[in-house]
């Protein structure tokens, strides 16, 4: 493949043009001489740059809204009195600038010589240097002397005026120092703040505003005295309001916020564009090194998904991909209660081949399977899936995206006809109403959160669904229209409830339904939903939802305006959560709210290739593009394609591969990049089926938890050492690029293969990009992507084929996919775990800002800083009648084990809800999960398990043994010498 280099302008220019892209009536100008045209509102500064000229500036950024406070972008235009700021002056027809007069040059020397006398000279050993803008405009403006003599300043400690540091140092008096210098403030694990070189230009306070939102940065004081603050005086960058998302240090001009990364390692000196592996927004980014050493990850600002923003995760939680704990050479063992030995590549994959082969001789084809992980690439996905039908020769193919969005696809693949969400993220900026669902955006896709919270800070109005006040709900300068607190396993009474009233008050966008949806349903769903059991004051009782509010809710979405809903796992990860899908897809064809920009349904993937994972056919009943695999002219493409004949019987998923291994007919699983011993429910019953297999081969970076149980470990690699795609929530196709060589010595895809044909397949790819071509030549709706193209476009949205050739930003706009929309009956049917007596409490589980999923890569960064453990959210009264206080010891218990973790006091929860993350093994919160599911995908009921809260002195008896239990097991045998 061709080296991957960041395209010239047009379309992909990395400069920063100043101020804010309008879009509006061309109007044409003059800037030195030469002619351009741009858009109407175009700022004077903007159009000079398009022109490539670029005005000389410090506090403008393109990516922020102009503020015309440093002085340094002054022009002067014929026909007007003295020297307007170029990023806060618009164009106007006609417009004759001049950048270059004597006049403006020999004002921005005189406003950068102020700049300099209240900065040290220390540019050689900077860490910015060569990457400060302040160096970088001083030498635009041709600034060659200082003519101020040192004075008072910010920057000496000394207090004498020094301007470098060994000045400072040679001049210090003993008794004497400088009350306006500030030290630097290293709290914060990823960044320090200098003071002393901030030039107040507020870019990093108007970053935490207008682009993160989080408002945790000010300015304190005037003239002289303003500096920049991160709280009150006691705070500091690690305590204050500050989410480490990085959007000030990206913006900042100078040394002030910089990467403690690139004070170590020096400026980075070539960047590769690749994708954030985290969670499901699918970030772009550039990972800048120096050599083949990453030394930071720099959010792209042409990325589609983010737009040049990021969160901690992405922008610094990286360091796992070179942690200690990086297993890099295979380990095999005969027996579980062995320690594990080292062995070469071709060894480990002969041993795994021999007992896989070995184990469908004695036991049938069928008792061998795979497992894969939605933090795989497409292509390793594709070739997981594959590994189980073309050379396993059966369907027991399943992945953890079945296990968090399965009804999802089920949903609204009977509602519209395709199992994915309807819009692309930018459609938030079209939305008036926008409803959430069951999803935390803040802390589980923060960079959408900031793009909604832009959104509602402009005057959109937002409606929350959730048992637990979310940050979303109330934070800085938001604040939801309405919170429902919902009782956890209500989902499907609430929505029903709010399609009651937009049905009985007349709500209802009749022409729409008329003409893109079935009339004969939609009328029998009206007579269902139209009953006055579903009423939210018959309702209210049950879910414990204000009917006043609910209604209110209702008519706001129903009339608001532009609505779209997104959702999250809060949604699918119930017993009916295929139910509340289809319900949320009858509340938009009801509304109208589909087919067009700032509305639509659209899922919160929590992992960054759920999506993918779903389109390459890694269910056990679905071969890729959501083909049922029973269907012969489907199998009849990929078996032209493999040379192999496809089993039409469904395969296993996860929860039944266990329960055949504990009842004897399941013996051989691969797992790639998936951890179901933390991940999945009911963690007694995963740990038995485990025990039960004969060969279990983990392909990872780590030995997980499930390698506890394993025979193989294969080390995978990174996702800075692979080429591939993933697909995120919006349906958009990203690149992954190789950054790094693998440290094992291969990417996961060619681990992959290396098994297949150790089994005596004849697999012969060669290059990511060739998985990708098979691909898109058997499945449709990929029919159209390559590399080649991800590289020209950046990237696109499936459908990706002759009909939309460049992909699809959003679905649905004529008719649906199905032909027409399909409303369903949403009859809620009560979980069968309940609380009782014995059981008063209902326990959610959720995710939070710093970790991700199981918490395999955070926990291995500095994001421990934050969230060292996981704790449990519990009401002050239920504490009370406990007897439980801030940062007790308590037990966890519910009808499917027990647990113990930290509480903590909070009104985030309604009484008679507890809420705990699952991050940490230590606590191993699925251990008192259930195994109810879904009625129509097995996706696993996490959001609702009955428990008791008691008092405690520490860890149970269970997790002493099972961390003992995980610690033998972990044993490397001494490599030979």
């Amino acid at each position: 493949m061709k080296d991957f280099i960041i395209p010239q302008f047009p379309p992909g220019d990395d400069r920063d043009l100043g101020t804010p892209a309008r879009s509006g009536a061309p109007v044409s100008l003059r800037v030195d001489g030469f002619d351009v045209t741009v858009p109407e509102g175009t700022s004077v500064m903007r159009a000079a740059a398009l022109a490539g000229i670029m005005v000389p500036k410090l506090c403008a950024s393109d990516n922020l809204e102009a503020f015309g406070s440093c002085r340094l972008c002054v022009v002067e235009i014929e026909g007007r009195r003295g020297t307007p700021a170029s990023c806060t002056t618009p164009v106007a027809e006609g417009m004759i600038v001049h950048t270059q007069s004597s006049k403006v040059k020999r004002i921005r020397r005189g406003v950068m010589e102020l700049y300099i006398s209240d900065h040290p000279l220390d540019c050689l050993t900077c860490a910015a240097n060569g990457d400060c803008e302040l160096q970088d405009a001083a030498g635009q403006v041709g600034l060659r002397d200082v003519r101020y003599t040192p004075g008072d300043n910010h920057f000496d400690p000394s207090g004498t005026g020094a301007r470098s540091q060994s000045e400072a140092r040679l001049r210090m008096p003993v008794d004497q120092a400088n009350p306006r210098y500030t030290p630097k403030d290293e709290s914060n694990p990823y960044f320090t703040f200098d003071p002393s070189k901030c030039i107040v230009c507020s870019r990093c306070v108007r970053a935490c505003e207008e682009v993160q939102g989080t408002f945790a940065l000010t300015i304190e004081g005037r003239g002289f005295d303003s500096k920049v603050s991160a709280g009150t005086p006691l705070d500091d960058f690690l305590s204050s309001e500050c989410v480490s998302c990085g959007a000030c240090v990206q913006a900042c001009p100078t040394a002030t916020l910089q990467e403690k990364s690139v004070i170590e390692m020096g400026t980075p000196e070539r960047s590769v564009i690749t994708t954030c592996a985290y969670c499901g927004v699918g970030c772009s980014f550039k990972a800048e090194l120096n050599g083949d050493q990453l030394v930071r990850m720099v959010p792209y600002k042409h990325g589609k998904a983010n737009r040049g923003h990021s969160c901690v995760k992405g922008r610094f939680a990286y360091g796992y991909a070179q942690h200690k704990d990086r297993i890099l050479k295979p380990m095999i063992r005969d027996t579980i209660e062995e320690p594990w030995r080292e062995v070469e590549w071709d060894e480990a994959l002969a041993f795994a081949a021999g007992r896989m082969k070995g184990l469908q001789q004695k036991y049938g084809r069928r008792s061998t399977g795979v497992i894969t992980s939605s933090r795989c690439t497409n292509e390793e996905t594709y070739l997981v899936q594959k590994l189980a039908r073309a050379v396993f020769g059966n369907n027991n193919t399943d992945t953890c995206a079945r296990v968090c969005h399965s009804p999802t696809g089920y949903g609204l693949g009977k509602t519209f006809g395709t199992s994915a969400g309807t819009q692309d993220f930018d459609s938030v900026e079209k939305s008036d109403v926008v409803v959430i669902i069951g999803a935390n955006p803040t802390d589980g896709h923060p960079v959408f959160a900031s793009r909604l919270k832009k959104r509602l800070r402009q005057g959109a109005k937002l409606i929350v669904l959730d048992p637990r006040r979310t940050d979303i709900v109330r934070s800085a300068h938001v604040e939801a229209a309405y919170h429902l607190p919902l009782r956890p396993g209500t989902n499907v009474a609430v929505v029903t409830a709010m399609a009651h009233v937009i049905v009985t008050e007349g709500l209802v966008n009749e022409a729409f339904i008329r003409e893109r949806c079935d009339w004969d349903e939609f009328q029998y769903y009206v007579d269902f939903v139209r009953q006055d059991r579903h009423s939210p004051e018959n309702m209210q009782a049950l879910t414990g939802v204000p009917a006043e509010d609910l209604r209110g809710a209702a008519r706001l979405y129903a009339t608001g305006g532009n609505g779209a809903i997104y959702y999250g796992l809060g949604v699918t990860e119930h017993s009916q959560g295929s139910t509340t899908v289809m319900g949320i897809a009858n509340l938009a064809m009801l509304t109208g709210n589909v087919g067009r920009e700032g509305v639509g349904v659209n899922p919160l993937r929590g992992q960054n290739n759920v999506q993918g994972s779903c389109d390459m056919g890694s269910f056990p009943h679905e071969l890729p593009g959501y083909r049922h695999v029973k269907l012969p002219d489907v199998r009849e493409i990929f078996e032209k394609a493999w040379g192999v004949e496809i089993d039409p019987e469904p395969g296993l998923r996860i929860p039944n591969m266990l329960d055949a291994a504990v009842e004897g007919t399941f013996k051989g699983l691969y797992c790639q990049g998936e951890d179901i011993l933390q991940s999945d429910p009911d963690t007694h019953h995963v740990a038995a089926g485990l025990k039960a297999m004969e060969c279990v081969i983990v392909h990872d970076l780590f030995l997980n938890e499930t390698a506890n149980y394993a025979h193989v470990f294969l080390p995978g690699s990174s996702f800075l050492e692979k080429e591939g795609t993933f697909t995120n929530a919006e349906r958009r196709i990203n690149r992954v690029r190789k950054v790094m060589a693998p440290l094992n010595g291969y990417e996961d895809w060619e681990v992959t293969q290396l098994l297949a044909n150790a089994m005596g397949a004849n697999w012969h790819y060669t290059h990511a990009s060739q998985i990708m071509d098979e691909i898109a030549a058997t499945t449709p709706s990929f029919a159209n992507v390559s590399f080649d193209l991800l590289d020209e476009k950046g990237s696109v949205q499936w459908p990706c084929n002759e009909d939309a050739p460049e992909g699809t930003p959003t679905m649905h706009v004529d008719h649906f996919v199905s032909g027409k929309g399909h409303f369903i009956v949403t009859e809620y049917l009560a979980t069968d775990e309940k609380s009782g007596p014995r059981f008063p409490l209902l326990l959610t589980t959720g995710r939070i800002l710093s970790h991700y999923n199981v918490g395999a890569q955070t926990r291995r960064t500095a994001n421990v800083v934050w969230h060292p453990e996981d704790v449990l959210e519990i009401h002050p009264h239920d504490a009370e009648v406990r007897g439980v206080n801030e940062g007790d010891w308590v037990r966890l218990a519910s009808r499917s084990g027990e647990t113990t973790l930290k509480a903590t006091l909070t009104d985030r929860v309604a009484p008679g809800v507890v809420y705990t993350t699952f991050h940490h093994p230590a606590t191993q919160a699925n251990v008192v999960t259930t195994d109810f599911s879904d009625w129509a995908t097995n996706c696993p009921e996490y959001k609702v398990t009955a428990v008791q809260v008691s008092p405690s002195n520490g860890p149970s008896d269970w997790q002493e043994s099972y961390n003992e239990q995980a610690e033998r097991s972990r044993r490397i045998l001494p490599a030979a010498e």
